[in-house]
């Protein structure tokens, strides 16, 4: 427990450092002011402390570590910069498919572990998720971006239909709940353009927990 403790301490760091550089990196525009410490800022250290905490005690394996990890790290930047810009920037999303790509193909991916069908599942999910994703936006006349597409393809090859599938459900009531709280404490309003990229960071994030 000692490990954990120490893992969600450094998680909570790092959940803390990404807000700090989401507020300067990307490049904003011309004149905008700094963003101070807020509720984003909360959501990020609460988010690295428990995902962090979680790996260390789900997974308990180095090897598995340093696969979900490095993944978990990206996924906490690019959660702060789409909570503070809207924007999930190619600089991560594209290494993220090339890299995701690897760990399927070598069969290194913990998510993935003694299926038969890894790879065609990696695959399938990697293929299934952008289509439901642009099918689902264009008859909601969402507002889905790009990166969110690039971001599903990489978490496709990683987790797989079942985890993926699953963790998004999930990921979306947990949303749902937290934006209905936000309204609720007046730090959004009902007419406030959301993003669509802590859902799937979200289900990023419970597929590498579950059990």
């Amino acid at each position: 427990m000692t490990v954990v403790a120490v893992a969600a301490l450094a998680g909570a760091l790092i959940g803390l450092l990404a807000d700090r550089l989401a507020q300067r990196w990307p490049e904003h525009e011309p004149g905008t002011a700094r963003r101070p410490i807020g509720w984003r800022t909360a959501i990020l250290v609460a988010a690295g402390a428990a995902v962090m905490g979680g790996l260390f005690w789900r997974w308990p394996e180095l090897k598995d570590l340093a696969v979900l990890v490095p993944f978990a790290i990206a996924l906490l930047v690019l959660l702060a910069t789409d909570l503070d810009q809207r924007l999930l920037p190619d600089l991560i999303t594209l290494p993220m498919i090339g890299i995701a790509a690897i760990v399927l193909v070598l069969g290194l991916s913990p998510l993935l572990a003694g299926k038969e069908l890894a790879i065609v599942s990696g695959v399938a999910a990697a293929i299934a998720a952008p289509a439901f994703l642009f099918v689902t936006d264009k008859l909601l006349r969402g507002a889905l971006g790009a990166g969110d597409l690039k971001l599903s393809v990489s978490l496709g090859l990683l987790c797989g239909i079942t985890r993926l599938f699953v963790g998004f459900l999930l990921a979306s009531v947990v949303f749902a709940v937290v934006l209905l709280l936000l309204i609720a404490f007046r730090r959004l309003s009902l007419r406030t353009a959301v993003p669509f990229g802590p859902v799937l960071i979200g289900a990023a994030f419970l597929a590498m927990l579950l059990p």
